[in-house]
């Protein structure tokens, strides 16, 4: 067995909900071996308060959260990514920067609950939903036999659940 800790970066536009949602879930989940970290392509600068909510009760410290660039982890000094899985879209579409290590890759589409409108219980469930969403998928990505796969298989099983109903 490896007691390798798979660094994984989960990349969007705005870097306010989803991919701080999929930072800390794979941090809390993982049980060790993983460590998330998220970033935008264009970061708000703000971490969105109704995804704070969500994050709150799975134990993720929340002075680990801020919304920031990509640009973060491409310097010689950034940590090793093992895994970058984009989460919106938008980012899946943008060009992203050439990461070290070629890091497998895939995409995990989500609805943007930043974007929903109505009364904040309304946006807090639709926050909720998304969040629950994450984590299906999050469980089965901690869940795999990461030390036994070989990277092509690995590849292959972080894209088929980015495609898996949620």
């Amino acid at each position: 067995m490896t007691d390798k800790v798979y660094n994984v970066l989960f990349l969007c536009t705005g870097n306010s909900a989803r991919s701080v949602m999929a930072e800390a879930l794979v941090s809390t989940m993982g049980k060790g071996r993983f460590r998330g970290f998220s970033a935008g392509s264009h970061p708000g600068g703000s971490v969105n308060p109704f995804a704070i909510e969500q994050i709150e009760a799975t134990g993720y410290p929340l002075d680990k959260l801020r919304s920031k660039s990509w640009d973060e982890f491409g310097t010689p000094d950034a940590p090793h990514m093992d895994f970058i899985i984009t989460v919106c879209d938008n980012a899946a579409g943008e060009v992203c920067p050439y990461w070290p290590g070629h890091p497998l890759s895939a995409h995990w589409g989500f609805e943007d609950p930043a974007a929903a409108t109505g009364t904040d219980a309304e946006k807090r469930e639709v926050f909720h939903k998304v969040f629950r969403q994450i984590m299906t998928r999050m469980n089965v990505f901690v869940s795999l036999p990461l030390h036994m796969l070989e990277k092509n298989a690995i590849q292959h099983e972080i894209k088929a659940i980015g495609q898996s109903a949620v």
